[in-house]
């Protein structure tokens, strides 16, 4: 894949008009996020890791919501906790809220926007999952402010999860990685369906590599970071606020 200049991107407004579109797609536990690689292991590996390390936990925030299936994964570990959700879709958040009222949740409450703009309660948050969203980040300055607002927003002790797609340092590997990816997509539905998803990532995403994000975590305070699954270019990893 070639790699579009930042400037040339999509715009925050023409992600959004596309996620408005395609609302019933990412509303399901199962099929919602099939051009993931290994979506099924990664949400499982969050919601019963992030049970785990913060078994006390009362507050979560789920940025880049979509239709919540983060989030109800999560309660279905850890039932009761308040949920806050971001999105820059509203019609992805209503229907969030709509699915998650069915779930054993506390306060829900829905911020609709870009999570940048938005103010949130700062050390608040004993969870934070951003997944499949950081993509869309752009340059240096932009992610640096976007994992030191996070990490300015949850609690100590609190953790943060990121599931996501990544680039790779090295050429090779960041080809032979993509191909992978390709076979991926091309057993789901075929070689048409693989280069529409090319096409849209081409337009749309600005990927990190997983090393790059781990070490911004640490930068902006993050002592214990770790990697809970990785396969092809698609990864979940966590960073704790000690």
């Amino acid at each position: 894949m070639t790699k579009k200049p930042l400037d040339k991107k999509s715009s925050v407004n023409e992600i959004k008009e596309r996620f408005d579109r395609d609302v019933e797609r990412f509303s399901d536990l199962e099929t919602g996020q099939q051009a993931v690689v290994d979506a099924p292991i990664i949400l499982e590996l969050i919601s019963k890791i992030a049970a785990g390390v913060k078994p006390d936990a009362k507050n979560l925030l789920d940025i880049g919501s979509g239709a919540g299936n983060n989030t109800i994964s999560i309660l279905r570990e850890k039932p009761g906790i308040n949920c806050d959700l971001v999105d820059i879709s509203l019609p992805m958040l209503e229907k969030a809220k709509e699915r998650i009222s069915k779930e054993d949740a506390g306060e829900v409450k829905i911020f609709h926007g870009d999570f940048r703009d938005i103010d949130l309660p700062v050390s608040h948050y004993d969870l934070i999952v951003a997944a499949a969203v950081l993509h869309h980040l752009r340059d240096d300055a932009d992610w640096e402010r976007c994992f030191q607002k996070i990490y300015e927003l949850l609690k100590l002790g609190g953790a943060f999860f990121v599931s996501d797609m990544v680039h790779h340092q090295h050429p090779t590997i960041h080809n032979k990685m993509w191909d992978r990816y390709g076979d991926h997509l091309e057993s789901i539905s075929g070689n048409e369906y693989k280069q529409k998803v090319f096409e849209y990532i081409e337009k749309e995403d600005s990927p990190r590599s997983l090393s790059y994000q781990m070490e911004l975590m640490k930068k902006v305070g993050f002592t214990t970071v770790d990697v809970l699954h990785k396969n092809s270019c698609f990864t979940a990893f966590v960073g704790i606020k000690e």
